[in-house]
């Protein structure tokens, strides 16, 4: 069969051993012939996809395009395990190939591995790749809000009766916020609106979207899917309900249009309210993984399809767990340093917002290049995807996963330059304590920086002041009520970067350290 179908003859003989196994061979920093190799590939809006699983749907593979942009076409290789996907464009495609660079995709919790075919179209012969085209043709009517003119079988294409899906979470032994449905479900489309509550011992959520086609693809892709391995399934219907009332912005409530509404309460929204409604049980050491299955990666509930790598980087992005040992190295390598600022101190500083920086290695033959050593794989994905593409010390830093496991150590004597730091004793690790608050308050590079263990009699002039000789302009300030916490607003995110690597654990007098996070609030 595969012989009459000229695109996977071609594609056979010349792109299929491009890569080695590893499932990082696209994103760690391996073999230069082999990101050589990948870079020869132009951009194109057909993907090649291999390594699936066996028995795969086209219903899945058409999921891993879906939240990207309209998909076009699909040819399954299944004797080959593989398929290509056609999508509407090629802007479309890209932004698949760059989201699956940074967090490995995953079909029915096994990773498969996505590249730029050389074909700029797919021609598919209609009579081999039926099933295919009717799945596809189904699909496409719900992205385009009508009804399919052949039998979609068993998926339910009924015309969406409503912008607003009921989420309720079973098996909840994590805490599932409401950042981390945002997360997920705007890959589908604006969300809109989102309430967090509980009803019969349940968490639930009613999630407004802006188009109810929007409602349906999601539904159709999430229900019955895993936040994490084997817990946190989503159930999700349709709520009877077409608008949602949104009356506080808070971490139970939130109207993404109206970001003028008040907490409630005197609440802060940068209070943490994630744990409400979960089960007692919900955060059992989470130091080595709880003893639940460590993968971060959304996985498969009763044959669902996977579009959803998307939440290792939605739940850890919204840092409400930290579990250890995903198979993925916790060496980290960082390019296009300032090697005039560059220390160990200050990687193991900024690094250390989103993990436990246990070793530094800037590189002897090369100085504007760096190896971070982090407790894990989470950790190491985690800071990747929030510090690839920031600006630091003045130039655009890249990170990217190491092919080593660990930094090694120089032989005593040898690093006189003292390039090299061993951090994994350090008190300022954020991440050591189980169920540490540190947990809940992750978030990506922002202009505005949390302040924690302010002394007493410190007031605002003597912060700002502080903030302003780091080389950056304060824009606004805000205490909280207690005054050992307060709001600071730089004027740009690289200037907040620069505050946060001299500022943090800045000695304060009295045994005060000043603790600086970034803040997803704005003041």
């Amino acid at each position: 069969m595969d012989g009459d179908v000229a695109v996977g003859v071609k594609r056979g003989s010349d792109e299929l051993n491009m890569y080695g196994s590893s499932p990082n061979s696209m994103t760690a920093n391996g073999s230069d012939s082999k990101k050589q190799r990948l870079d020869e590939s132009p951009p194109s809006r057909v993907l090649h996809i291999r390594k699936l699983p066996n028995e795969v749907s086209e219903t899945e593979v058409i999921a891993l395009g879906l939240p990207f942009g309209k998909v076009t076409n699909i040819l399954m290789l299944k004797g080959k395990n593989q398929a290509f996907l056609e999508l509407g464009t090629e802007e479309a495609a890209i932004t698949m190939v760059n989201y699956y660079t940074a967090v490995t995709p995953q079909v029915r919790n096994t990773p498969v591995f996505i590249q730029y075919s050389n074909h700029k179209e797919l021609k598919t012969d209609s009579a081999l790749n039926q099933r295919a085209q009717a799945v596809l043709q189904a699909v496409s009517a719900v992205q385009d809000g009508s009804s399919p003119s052949s039998d979609p079988g068993a998926l339910d294409l009924t015309p969406p009766p409503s912008p607003v899906l009921r989420i309720i979470i079973d098996n909840m032994f994590y805490p599932v916020t409401l950042d981390v449905l945002q997360q997920i479900f705007s890959k589908f489309g604006t969300v809109m609106k989102i309430i967090t509550f509980t009803k019969n011992n349940q968490f639930q959520a009613l999630l407004q979207f802006s188009d109810p086609v929007n409602a349906q693809q999601a539904k159709l892709s999430l229900d019955g899917q895993n936040i994490y391995n084997s817990c946190c399934t989503l159930r999700i219907d349709f709520s009877k309900l077409v608008n949602l009332n949104v009356k506080y912005n808070n971490d139970k409530s939130r109207d993404y249009t109206r970001p003028d509404l008040p907490t409630g309460d005197g609440e802060s929204t940068n209070k943490d309210h994630s744990l409400l409604g979960t089960p007692s049980g919900a955060l059992a050491s989470y130091s080595s993984g709880g003893g639940y299955s460590s993968s971060l990666s959304l996985s498969q509930g009763g044959g669902a399809i996977s579009p959803l790598s998307a939440a290792a980087a939605a739940a850890a992005a919204a840092g409400r767990v930290a579990l250890s040992g995903s198979g993925v190295s916790g060496v980290l390598l960082a390019s296009n340093l300032n090697e005039e600022m560059v220390t160990p101190q200050s990687l193991f500083t900024l690094f250390g917002v989103y993990g436990d920086v246990q070793r530094v290695k800037i590189l002897y033959n090369k100085k504007d290049s760096a190896l971070i050593q982090l407790s894990d794989g989470n950790q190491a994905q985690l800071a990747m995807s929030h510090l690839n593409g920031q600006k630091v010390f003045g130039k655009v830093m890249r990170v990217t996963l190491s092919k080593h496991q660990t930094v090694a150590l120089p032989r005593e004597g040898l690093d006189d330059q003292r390039l090299t730091k061993d951090f994994s004793g350090s008190p300022l690790h954020r991440f050591k304590k189980p169920g540490s608050k540190n947990f809940q308050n992750i978030f990506p590079p922002s202009a505005t920086l949390h302040l924690s263990n302010i002394r007493d009699g410190v007031g605002e002039d003597d912060l700002r002041l502080l903030f302003s000789n780091s080389g950056g302009t304060v824009k606004a300030f805000k205490f909280f009520q207690d005054r050992k916490m307060a709001l600071i607003q730089m004027s740009s995110v690289e200037e907040a970067i620069q505050a946060l690597i001299d500022l943090h654990n800045y000695d304060m007098g009295g045994n005060h350290h000043l603790k600086v996070s970034f803040s997803k609030s704005t003041i």
